[in-house]
């Protein structure tokens, strides 16, 4: 077959190319490096954290607290060492095929992994903002979702109905989803308590991730909805628009600036008397207008019959559960329904509704509006 001008190229370029020193650069016209660079440990590093932070923020030490004691890494902290691990976790990139509001939604509106990643950048530029623990607070940010079934919050209802304490994503996510990952205690805690229902996290990381899902969600599931034209800029309450406006760009810009200004001025994670009604009238007008719209009701029914009846058939059928493991332990959980729930919280959308067709027979008519069974 012959390979046409930029496939020759793409593979000349797989060498590299030689530089005077003997070494290999990327690039044909690099020219001599002036750059002088010196090795920063993580002992180092540690010590500029405890020059740089704020007083009160999370300090790394050593390998960090984690129920498997491991060595330190040489170059990492032990946050961003969490970090690292959930962003190349199973879990993780399954976020990518779960619902945010939208099931099995258009190419521009989010995921739970691309909400994951904006709740991040919120959470980040407060936390820089105040002199916080980047780091741990990417790590809790990234991990904060990876325990939500597929189909979205529904998922949470479907599986409380076998366990005597219900289900709770944040719970789930730290003390079952990511165990295998053995991430540090600072950041377990900032995932399992980030739903405000939850205990204040640990530490002011966590706290900011708190604001920071609720701010980013608030924001674009707004944008997601207006695009989807499931409602109009003209139906937000003017209450609202006079203080944020009705694009995503503002609304995040004015509550990240807001709670950077809270901190600094009275030492609070916490937002203003007027950012937090705003806050709160945002969120409500998505429940009444985007969550609780008859097609979201009816989304949320079929979602909850489907993976009732596939934590059911795994229960019966626990030879048939399969799970990629991001590690190996020694402890598996032998409970049948914690191991039909897991499997089947882990599911993405299509998977999970792809499954229910293919083993109970569930009608593929009766899916909810939107899941595309096609491409497997």
């Amino acid at each position: 077959m012959r390979t046409s001008d930029r496939s020759s190229q793409w593979i000349e370029t797989s060498p590299g190319f030689i530089l005077d020193s003997g070494n290999v650069a990327a690039h044909s016209n690099q020219l001599s490096s002036r750059l002088k660079p010196r090795i920063i440990t993580r002992e180092q590093r540690e010590d500029i954290e405890r020059q740089l932070l704020a007083e009160g923020a999370t300090l790394s030490i050593g390998a960090g607290q984690r129920d498997r004691p491991e060595e330190p890494d040489p170059m990492r902290t032990a946050f961003e060492r969490d970090r690292d691990r959930i962003l190349h976790s199973t879990a993780f990139r399954r976020l990518a095929g779960k619902t945010q509001v939208f099931i099995f939604p258009n190419d521009h509106q989010r995921t739970r992994l691309t909400h994951a990643l904006e709740v991040s950048q919120v959470a980040t530029a407060i936390s820089r903002g105040i002199g916080l623990n980047i780091a741990l607070t990417e790590a809790i940010a990234l991990g904060h979702d990876c325990g939500h079934g597929p189909g979205g919050h529904a998922s949470e209802d479907a599986f409380s109905k076998f366990l005597s304490d219900g289900y709770d994503h944040a719970t789930w996510g730290a003390d079952h989803t990511l165990v295998d990952l053995n991430l540090c205690m600072e950041t377990l805690d900032g995932i399992r308590n980030h739903s405000w229902s939850r205990p204040h996290p640990a530490t002011p990381e966590g706290a900011v991730v708190s604001f920071a899902d609720r701010i980013a969600y608030c924001a674009h599931d707004l944008e997601d909805a207006i695009k989807a034209e499931v409602v109009h800029t003209s139906q937000i309450p003017v209450s609202i628009t006079s203080v944020v406006g009705t694009t995503r760009t503002h609304q995040l810009g004015y509550f990240i600036s807001d709670m950077v200004d809270t901190a600094v001025r009275n030492g609070e994670i916490a937002l203003s008397n007027t950012a937090a009604s705003t806050l709160g009238q945002l969120r409500r007008f998505n429940y009444d207008k985007i969550y609780m719209r008859p097609e979201s009701i009816r989304q949320s029914e079929a979602v909850i019959r489907v993976l009732s009846m596939m934590v059911e058939y795994y229960i019966s059928n626990p030879k048939e559960i399969s799970i990629p493991r991001d590690g190996a332990l020694d402890n598996e959980p032998q409970d049948p329904v914690v191991n039909a729930i897991g499997y089947v919280s882990g599911m993405t959308d299509r998977f999970a509704f792809q499954k229910a067709v293919d083993l109970i027979g569930y009608d593929p008519n009766k899916l909810p509006r939107g899941i595309d069974l096609t491409h497997k």
